[in-house]
């Protein structure tokens, strides 16, 4: 076991484990330590606790100290600074015609490099825009190609539900999500009710799933055998596993189909149809709709 405490460096971004070095921190306070990127400035989200020695990332990097009230300013001010970066290099990113989507500029806390973070639909030669770039910030320049799921959690934006995005506001990391999870919440398999704004699977599907998961287990399955309060046979065509309701196809001796709703507690399984395992997709790129 070892102790650590959660700094995040951005707000709904991902939170890395780091030594306390013996100091009096306490959740909300703000940071500075050394990472794989440098030196910088985070926020204090996990008190100090113990984590076991294989969820742990080594080796454990200290906290070098508490910010200071001039280490907030020199945070507030990179802020700035990376407003101002951001229009230079749409700039030149127009004067050199690059297919590239500017997303953010990040400045490191102690400045020793600026990292550009872009879309785009392939693989982009930057080597000429970089060299603009480190002439006139005289630093360390990096661009870093991102996808789509990361783009929408940089700008934000309101999802299909009217709310906020969850990554923009507390997903840290994004979670696998597949078609099956659509599936199985009776979902129309239909980009633009089942996508977000990115494009992709929305993350809610899968925070939604388990519970799905649990009323299903308790409702007869689609092509499932069942008899009805009124002792006729029928075969289950459709399920909505919030209300509980099945919807059933019955024939009748005239040969004539009719479908009824029936509550799923109403219902005896009679034979049950056997499950079939779907392949999962986790993004709708692999769709061809």
């Amino acid at each position: 076991m070892a102790k650590v405490v959660g700094v995040r460096f951005k707000k709904a971004g991902k939170t890395y484990y780091f030594d306390p070095n013996e100091l009096n921190i306490k959740k909300g306070d703000c940071v500075i330590v050394e990472t794989i990127r440098g030196i910088e400035f985070g926020e204090v989200i996990m008190d100090e606790t113990d984590i076991p020695d294989e969820d742990i990332v080594m080796p454990l990097k200290k906290v070098i100290r508490i910010a200071t009230d001039e280490d907030k300013m020199h945070y507030a001010e990179n802020k700035e600074k990376e407003k101002d970066a951001f229009n230079i290099c749409l700039k030149k990113i127009k004067e050199h015609g690059m297919q590239m989507k500017l997303v953010d500029v990040e400045y490191t806390f102690d400045n020793n490099k600026i990292i550009f973070y872009f879309t785009a639909e392939g693989r982009v030669d930057f080597r000429e825009l970089v060299k603009d770039l480190a002439s006139i910030f005289k630093t360390r320049i990096e661009l870093r190609q991102i996808g789509v799921r990361d783009e929408a959690k940089i700008i934000g934006g309101m999802g299909p539900c009217g709310r906020p995005l969850c990554c923009k506001v507390f997903l840290g990391e994004f979670e696998p999500v597949s078609i099956k999870m659509a599936k199985d919440q009776g979902l129309t398999i239909n980009p633009s009710k089942i996508s977000g704004l990115c494009g992709r699977l929305m993350c809610c599907l899968n925070f939604e799933q388990p519970c799905y998961e649990q009323i299903l287990e308790t409702l007869p399955r689609v092509n499932d055998v069942v008899m009805t309060p009124e002792d006729e046979t029928g075969t289950v065509c459709e399920i909505n596993a919030i209300s509980r309701k099945v919807k059933v196809r019955l024939i009748k001796e005239d040969g004539m189909e009719i479908y009824k709703y029936f509550d799923a507690d109403e219902l005896a399984i009679i034979n049950r149809e056997e499950e079939i395992c779907h392949e999962d997709i986790s993004d709708l790129e692999s769709l061809d709709f």
